[in-house]
């Protein structure tokens, strides 16, 4: 059905600029898109974090995990309506380069917009808290290899993102290169919502939501070596999952099950003020797809935010000084805090590739730090293990046994029209299911 869609875009595009335009005006129309995208990609975060931050208390909570897509379309289209309107006006009076080079070059020119455009749109939705099958499916929750995401044809998301990538390290970089912000950006926005249900939002209320402390980062022990080292075995021998003590259930990781990694902890702190009762808003609610390391190359200089990174995903987190937990979903609530304490710090284990070091930590869509100097330590310069353990308000609220059924004759009869599809509900909420 993308692929249809994008199809559609690139010849109504080309369809346009042969039968409305000149040669001319079709290759400005291309200049127009390039600056269009450019100015979205750059601002949109900024802008949504805007409405993101003040949604819990508003009337349109249901809209706010459609913020980013919402403020990428309104920029984009704002931005390629003022510039087109720029465009036609300069180019009022027709320039006419001959038949052949006139109707080759309206086409051409037009499929190109289209490409670029369409490539935009499709990525826009990517953004979207909709069900893992819309716009495409690019992993397979059940068979899960990162190194080979499904793709549209032709695709055009990969063509946009890479391009802005390119610009934005490039001459056209600003003090944050999107390279470095969102490396594998097409990934990232699947993996935010892999495993995230109705309990768990794609983005939080409290931008950033994230801390890291000093000391924060440093080699794992060698026992915790040793339990990575038999996940990574069981990630390849299982199609990218791993079995885990909640519930007996599998967990789908993104990890890349590659040899050459060192295991590293990851001290990572959840604010307090970022919890909140909304789940759709809430930083305390994540799963292990929402939270993701960008390394870079040893030696890379003093701007953390320039040139390329790479993502890596936890495999999961201590529950003792010598043990893993691998975890569907972390989840923390206001009794896991002390009085005083303004963050939950919780241990990562991530396999981070050997000639790289953590330089930022993301969650979910709009938190990002920036890992402090000097707290990149050496194993023997570790601090004590913050372990992490639910609380025993939620192990009792899973241990709840199941109420029993109410009496036939209070049932009501199911029916098929009832409720509204998982496209309509991520639009609505689950309130108007009725």
């Amino acid at each position: 059905m993308a692929s249809l869609a994008v199809v559609l875009v690139i010849l109504g595009c080309a369809a346009v600029a042969f039968f409305k335009g000149t040669v001319v005006r079709a290759f400005a129309t291309i200049i127009v898109v390039v600056c269009a995208g450019m100015v979205a990609f750059g601002f949109f975060e900024v802008l949504a974090n805007v409405f993101i931050s003040r949604g819990d208390n508003s009337r349109f909570m249901s809209l706010v995990p459609w913020a980013q897509t919402l403020c990428f379309l309104l920029l984009f289209v704002l931005t390629f309506a003022i510039l087109q309107t720029g465009v036609t006006f300069l180019t009022r009076h027709p320039v006419d380069l001959g038949l052949l080079p006139e109707r080759i070059g309206r086409v051409v020119c037009g499929l190109i917009a289209g490409l670029l455009a369409s490539g935009l749109l499709l990525t826009a939705f990517e953004m979207a808290p909709l069900p893992l099958s819309y716009p495409y499916q690019r992993f397979d929750p059940a068979q899960l290899d990162v190194k080979r995401p499904k793709k549209v044809l032709p695709s055009v998301n990969g063509l946009a993102t890479g391009l802005f990538s390119f610009l934005s390290n490039g001459s056209f970089s600003g003090k944050r290169s999107f390279a470095t912000l969102h490396p594998d950006y097409l990934d990232q926005l699947f993996l935010n919502r892999l495993l995230a249900t109705g309990e768990v939002g794609i983005v939080s209320s409290t931008a950033p939501a994230i801390e890291v402390p000093k000391p924060g980062v440093w080699p794992a022990s060698q026992a915790i070596a040793e339990q990575v080292d038999a996940f990574v075995s069981e990630l390849r021998t299982r199609g990218g999952k791993i079995a885990s003590e909640q519930g007996g259930a599998s967990v789908s990781l993104p990890v890349s099950p590659e040899s050459g990694y060192i295991p590293t902890i990851v001290r990572v702190g959840i604010r307090k003020m970022a919890i909140k009762r909304t789940a759709d808003m809430s930083g305390g609610a994540f799963t292990p797809s929402q939270l993701r390391v960008i390394c870079k190359r040893k030696g890379y200089g003093d701007d953390p935010f320039a040139g390329d990174g790479t993502n890596v995903y936890p495999i999961g987190y201590l529950a003792s000084a010598d043990k893993i937990q691998v975890s569907p979903k972390i989840e923390i609530a206001t009794s896991d805090f002390e009085d005083s304490a303004g963050a939950k710090y919780i241990d990562f284990v991530f396999c981070v590739p050997n000639g790289f070091e953590p330089v930022l930590v993301q969650l979910k869509l709009n938190s990002v730090v920036e890992i402090p100097r000097g707290a990149i330590v050496s194993a023997d310069q570790a601090p004590a293990p913050a372990i992490f353990k639910p609380s025993p308000e939620r192990k009792r609220d899973r241990e709840k046994p199941a109420q029993p059924a109410s009496p036939p004759q209070q049932q009501e009869a199911p029916s098929e029209k009832r409720g509204l599809s998982d496209l309509s509900r991520s639009v609505t909420g689950v309130d108007l299911d009725n």
